[in-house]
């Protein structure tokens, strides 16, 4: 004998067997993996419960908790929601229908069982009329059918239910531990759980992005916000779990890794998942926090591999820098860039930075020093590093744009602009300069005379050099010429050029003092 089709969508009604005496019934059941309902209680055969009132499929198909009996006329505080109540109707007599309808429906009665032939011959009609006003599911229980037996059926129900449960939740967890072996093994267990569910199941790496989506990618307005719910929860950087509602579809998401050392978050696509569906679920946050344990580890392996590339560029050695880059991720960005000083090097730092990079091969190359900080490379138009310093707490200073030829003295711009927490980019001033030597005044002096070193280099001239012989004269025109071996119209003319490749009036002695600062640290 084959299922029924008469089952509600997503529930297989399936035969099965009683003994009534020395017969034998035939009733159908309803999947065990279901919950127990009122739908399933009524359509036993075997206990010949006749429905009342009209029943609507949704209140059929509500899980139905338990079975109970009395006759009081106030029921409600011995009772739970979602109960079945049964009854002889002795407390009526002349009692008020209504009002007893009413007081089981405000304490969540799920449906009313009524024994006929016991003290009534039949349904009252003022009964049948109140349960029709307020929705209450009304059934008969025939005299041949104990209170107990409906009861004990239930129970039996219930237990089968947990059984199936457990059983499914075992058989679970093995297919998932099983998918776990495959040679892609988080996408293969991630695509397992969704299948066992029953529900859309989806991994977010540690920026908030969607990586792993399974059966199938989230339409773009759920995704956009469900990757908005994960990152919110990922910067917190607590462990954590949590109900999200996303375009009308709800979702439980649940985050992977220890406290302050989130690796990602598992989304699932379900509303109050049962203990055994939880606990199927947390086999696979704990198998996906040891894969993304592990992938960390590899991280701190790249990030050694890339600390040898950065090194290698700022030693002029761009060719190995390009090739080794090419192999490993894809390329390095293209001039000009903007480095960026990162004041951390954590695991987790280097984690998101790796991701970004992953997403946007070619327009993100990072490295850690040995000072515990990152250098960040980034193309023109790449997305701000602002969440850096939002989610890890690590300040960021900005350069401006430069080329590779050039990197030294961008990191040098982006170390003095990065300031105690926040992300901020490199403005040179003249008060700089007259730092003590450090970071901050060799930056400030390399911007400001970087526009005479690229002339210089462009055109073969030696403006640098002259405006230096012309401040060690004290700035006079006729000296500094005579120690140049020039024309004094010659040297004004340098003078008067080197003023308008800077930006700065030379005539004045803010002017003046400000170049003689950048040369004594260039020099330095």
């Amino acid at each position: 004998m084959g299922p029924s089709v008469g089952a509600a969508p997503g529930r297989i009604l399936l035969p099965c067997v009683y003994r009534v005496g020395k017969d034998f019934a035939v009733t159908y059941r309803t999947d065990p993996m279901a919950a127990p309902t009122l739908g399933a209680l009524l359509q036993r055969r075997d206990l010949a419960l006749r429905a009342v009132t009209e029943i609507p499929r949704l209140k059929r198909d509500v899980e139905l908790r338990w079975v109970h009996s009395s006759d009081l006329a106030d029921p409600g505080p011995f009772l739970d929601e979602g109960v079945a109540l049964l009854t002889t109707g002795t407390q009526l007599g002349d009692a008020d229908a209504d009002a007893y309808v009413d007081r089981l429906v405000g304490r969540g009665v799920a449906a009313l069982g009524f024994g006929t032939e016991v003290i009534r011959a039949g349904v009252p009609d003022d009964l049948l009329a109140a349960c029709e006003r307020t929705g209450l599911p009304l059934f008969e229980v025939p005299y041949r059918t104990p209170f107990l037996q409906v009861v004990r059926a239930h129970a039996e129900a219930i237990a089968s239910h947990g059984f199936a449960r457990r059983s499914w939740a075992l058989a679970a967890q093995r297919a998932v531990s099983l998918a776990a072996l495959r040679a892609d093994p988080l996408p293969a267990a991630i695509g397992e759980l969704a299948r066992q569910i029953g529900s859309w199941t989806g991994l977010f790496d540690p920026a908030g992005s969607l990586s792993i989506a399974r059966p199938s990618p989230l339409p773009a307005a759920v995704a956009k916000e469900l990757s908005a719910a994960a990152a919110q929860m990922l910067e917190r950087g607590v462990r954590a779990a949590d109900t999200v509602s996303c375009a009308g579809r709800t979702f439980t998401l649940q985050t992977l890794g220890r406290g302050g050392h989130l690796r990602g978050a598992l989304a699932v696509e379900a509303e109050g998942l049962d203990q055994e569906a939880r606990g199927v679920v947390t086999t696979v946050v704990a198998m996906a926090g040891f894969a993304l344990e592990r992938a960390a580890e590899l991280t701190r392996g790249q990030a050694a591999l890339r600390a040898g590339v950065l090194r290698g560029i700022r030693a002029g050695d761009l060719t190995l820098g390009h090739d080794v880059a090419a192999a490993a991720w894809g390329r390095l960005p293209s001039e000009p860039v903007r480095a960026s000083v990162v004041s951390s090097a954590s695991d987790e730092l280097l984690a998101y930075l790796e991701v970004r990079a992953e997403h946007a091969p070619g327009s993100v190359f990072f490295a850690p020093t040995a000072a515990d900080e990152t250098v960040v490379l980034t193309s023109e138009g790449a997305d701000p590093l602002t969440p850096v310093w939002t989610r890890f707490g690590a300040a960021v200073g900005i350069s401006r744009p430069c080329g590779y030829d050039d990197l030294d003295r961008a990191i040098d711009e982006a170390r003095a602009a990065r300031p105690d927490d926040g992300v901020a980019e490199f403005a040179p001033g003249a008060a700089d300069l007259f730092h003590s030597p450090g970071a901050d005044q060799a930056a400030a002096a390399r911007a400001l005379l970087a526009p005479l070193r690229r002339h210089d280099a462009r055109s073969g001239t030696t403006l640098l050099a002259d405006v230096d012989t012309w401040l060690a004269h004290d700035a006079a025109i006729d000296r500094a010429a005579a120690a140049l071996g020039i024309h004094r119209h010659t040297m004004r003319t340098r003078i008067a050029q080197a003023s308008t490749l800077l930006g700065r009036d030379l005539s004045t002695f803010e002017g003046r003092a400000t170049l003689w600062a950048a040369l004594r640290a260039a020099r330095a």
